[in-house]
C-alpha cells in the first residue's frame, strides 16, 4: 500500500497536524472505501473519515483471513518501526490480552504505535505501559490504597457530584454543551475529590488532561510543531501539582487517595514520587476523558434511539446495568492500545515472531458480528454482552472499571429522573485515532 508522506526541507513534519494545514482531502473529495486496499489505519485522513466509513473499513479488515500489516506513522520525535498487525476481531483481542508474557506492554509504551521516546516515559510511563514484575508491584501498592472505606466514600461522592450537576443544568436551560456541563464535570470533581486536588484547580487539569488526548486536534494545540512540547509540558505540570500536594499529605496525612498512596507502604515498598506523578497522569486521562465519552456517547444514543431511552425510562434502576455496559460497548471510549510479541507465537491460527508488533482495537471488536449479534444496534437489554470497553481479560484491564460504571449509572439515573425529555445535538468528534472522543454537543429538554 502506497504512502505519501509530507515532507519540506527534508524534514518530515509530525504527522499530528491542524486540519488546515494537513495534506488530506476534504470529506467530500475523498475517495470511498470500497476494499482493503483502500484502508491505512495509519493515514491521518482515515481517522478524519464518518463513524459510518469507519465502521465499514474494520467490517473489511475483520473478514480478512490473516490480520492486515500496516507500516507505522512517522511523527518526528520517535523512530519508525517496521509496522504492526491490525487486530480487529474480538477472539484476537482475548487471547492477547490473556497472554500478557508473549504480547508485552512495556517495551516502547502501549499507547502508542511507534516506541515511546525515554523523556516521555517519566510522565506517561505508569502501569498501563509496564509489564510484569514492575507492573503487579505498581498495582499492589496502588490497589492497597483503596480500602473499602475510600471505595464507599467516593461511591456517596458520586451521588452528590451528579445531583449538583443535574441541578446546574436545569439552572443553565437548554442549549449548553452537554459535554463540558455535564458529561466532563462528573469524573473531573470526583477524580479530584478523590486526589485531594482543590476546585481551584479543576480547571488546570481538565486543560492538561484535554491536550495529552487531544494533542491531535487544533482546539487544543494549534500548532503541528508544538505537540511534542505540549505533551510534555501538560505531563510535566500535572506530575508537578501532585508531587507539590504530595509533599504536604506527608507532613499532613488527610483521608484521600493522595495521602494514602504517598504514606502506602507494601512489604517495606512505597510509590517513588515519579511513580505517583505518572499514576496521576493515568488517573486523571483515563479516569476522567474516558467517562466523559461514554456519557456523552450514551446520550447521543439515548436521542438517537427513542425506544430504548423509553425501555430504561421504564425501570431506570433495573436497567442501567445493562444500558451502562451497552454504553461502553458501542462507545468504546479508548480506540486501541499496542503490545510488543516476545516470542514466535501462533494464535488463532496466524503466526506472529519476536519484536512484532500488534495494536489490539477495541472498538473494532466490540462490534464483530461473530460475537455480538447486529452489532450496530443500540440494545440496553443485550445479554451477553462480553465487551472490551474497559480492555481485555488480564492484568491490564480497567483499574477504574468499577468506579466508571458507578459514574456513568448514577449520571444517567439523575437525568433520566429529572430531565426525562433530554435530548442530545450533533456531537463534535476529537480528531483522534486513540481516544473515540466527543469534544461538544449541544442538548435541548
Amino acid at each position: 500500500m502506497d504512502r505519501v508522506l509530507w515532507q519540506t526541507e527534508n524534514r518530515t513534519r509530525f504527522y499530528l497536524l491542524p486540519r488546515e494545514d494537513r495534506p488530506m482531502t476534504q470529506p467530500a473529495e475523498r475517495a470511498p472505501i470500497r476494499s482493503v486496499a483502500d484502508i491505512d489505519l495509519s493515514d491521518w485522513d482515515f481517522w478524519g473519515r464518518s463513524p459510518e466509513e469507519r465502521e465499514h473499513a474494520f467490517r473489511l479488515l475483520r473478514d480478512l483471513d490473516t490480520p492486515a500489516f500496516f507500516e507505522e506513522p512517522e511523527i518526528s520525535f520517535a523512530p519508525r518501526g517496521l509496522g504492526y498487525h491490525a487486530l480487529v476481531r474480538h477472539e484476537d483481542i482475548l487471547e492477547a490480552s490473556r497472554n500478557p508474557e508473549i504480547f508485552c506492554s512495556g517495551d516502547g509504551g502501549a499507547t502508542n504505535i511507534v516506541d515511546m521516546p525515554p523523556e516521555f516515559t517519566e510522565y506517561f510511563g505508569s502501569m498501563i505501559n509496564m509489564d510484569d514484575p514492575r507492573h503487579a508491584r505498581l498495582r499492589r501498592i496502588v490497589s492497597r490504597a483503596f480500602t473499602p472505606r475510600m471505595i464507599k466514600q467516593f461511591e456517596a461522592d458520586v451521588e452528590v457530584a451528579a445531583s449538583r450537576i443535574v441541578d446546574e443544568l436545569l439552572a443553565t436551560g437548554p442549549g449548553c454543551d452537554f459535554v463540558t456541563e455535564v458529561a466532563a464535570k462528573l469524573p473531573l470533581k470526583v477524580i479530584c475529590d478523590m486526589m485531594g486536588i482543590p476546585e481551584s484547580d479543576y480547571g488546570f487539569v481538565f486543560d492538561r488532561s484535554n491536550i495529552i488526548l487531544g494533542a491531535s486536534d487544533p482546539e487544543y494545540v494549534s500548532d503541528p510543531e508544538d505537540v511534542a512540547t505540549a505533551l510534555l509540558t501538560a505531563g510535566m505540570e500535572l506530575q508537578a501539582l501532585v508531587q507539590d500536594l504530595a509533599a504536604l499529605r506527608q507532613e499532613t496525612p488527610t483521608g484521600d487517595l493522595t495521602s494514602s498512596l504517598v504514606n502506602a507502604n507494601l512489604d517495606g515498598e512505597r510509590l517513588t514520587a515519579q511513580e505517583l506523578g505518572s499514576f496521576f497522569i493515568l488517573l486523571v486521562v483515563a479516569g476522567n476523558e474516558t467517562t466523559r465519552n461514554a456519557i456523552s456517547y450514551g446520550m447521543r444514543l439515548l436521542t438517537l434511539n427513542p425506544d430504548q431511552k423509553r425501555l430504561w425510562l421504564e425501570d431506570v434502576d433495573g436497567r442501567a446495568p445493562g444500558a451502562v455496559e451497552e454504553i461502553v460497548r458501542l462507545a468504546s471510549p479508548v480506540n486501541y492500545m499496542r503490545r510488543k510479541v516476545t516470542r514466535d507465537h501462533v494464535m488463532n491460527g496466524n503466526r506472529y515472531r519476536a519484536g512484532e508488533k500488534v495494536v489490539l482495537y477495541y472498538w473494532s471488536a466490540n462490534r464483530d458480528d461473530r460475537v455480538f449479534a447486529d452489532p450496530l444496534r443500540f440494545d440496553i437489554a443485550r445479554d451477553p454482552n462480553p465487551h472490551v470497553g474497559f480492555g481485555g481479560p488480564g492484568p491490564h484491564f480497567c483499574l477504574g472499571a468499577h468506579l466508571a460504571r458507578r459514574e456513568i449509572t448514577v449520571m444517567f439515573r439523575e437525568l433520566l429522573r429529572r430531565v426525562p425529555t433530554i435530548e442530545a445535538g450533533e456531537p463534535e468528534r476529537l480528531f483522534s485515532s486513540f481516544i473515540n472522543g466527543t469534544k461538544h454537543m449541544t442538548c435541548e429538554f
